[in-house]
């Protein structure tokens, strides 16, 4: 009998020395700051700036639909910069070239032209997708020089977005890191340059 319950309190003393090391290593694990995870959840934390935030919409407010984390290029073309002679040449945007993922540091979708955004779940069968347009005046700010700009865009008139993106009302790019044209100027026409840019992309709907 004692020695069963001596049996017993090793076992449970063996268990709570294996708990108290998976918490400690859990307590100290460091965050993988590179993950879309840790990317969205510290975006969460930011201020937007009153040039891009979302309006009241009182009384009912607003919802979040989607938050996904945008890695990829944006695309540049030369140009024949207006009124030089002789010919210079300058940066014009193209597109964006990007793969969106999700919480789950999953790849969940596209980013392109247009601009759309696109989800990725062919079982499903559902299409996911959404394209936008700038508002007039535009909204767009500026919190980092060496970054690109910060949005707020709406769905493009003409085109109907679908899947969970079917009651988007507004489309946020935010937290942006690089992604601006080069400093140096194109030698030629024929000059093109993909820079790589990451971002947050909020979509939300009026209540």
């Amino acid at each position: 009998m004692k020695k069963n319950s001596f049996s017993k309190m090793m076992m449970m003393a063996a268990l709570a020395t294996m708990l108290a090391t998976a918490c400690k290593k859990e307590k100290d694990a460091v965050p993988d700051v590179n993950s879309p995870a840790y990317k969205i959840a510290e975006s969460e934390k930011l201020v937007i700036p009153a040039e891009v935030d979302l309006p009241a919409n009182l009384p009912n407010g607003n919802s979040r639909v989607a938050t996904y984390y945008a890695e990829g290029v944006q695309k540049y073309r030369a140009q024949v910069k207006a009124g030089s002679s002789p010919l210079t040449y300058e940066w014009v945007f193209v597109a964006p070239k990007a793969d969106l993922y999700d919480l789950t540091n999953k790849k969940i979708g596209t980013h392109g032209a247009g601009p759309f955004w696109e989800l990725s779940r062919p079982q499903s069968g559902i299409n996911d997708s959404i394209f936008a347009q700038q508002f007039s005046p535009a909204k767009t700010v500026s919190p980092d020089a060496n970054s690109i700009a910060w949005l707020q865009l709406m769905p493009k008139t003409g085109k109907t977005a679908t899947g969970i993106f079917a009651n988007v009302s507004y489309i946020q790019r935010i937290a942006t890191k690089a992604g601006k044209a080069p400093l140096a100027s194109p030698q030629s026409l024929s000059d093109t340059a993909d820079i790589f840019y990451t971002a947050i992309y909020r979509f939300s709907k009026k209540n």
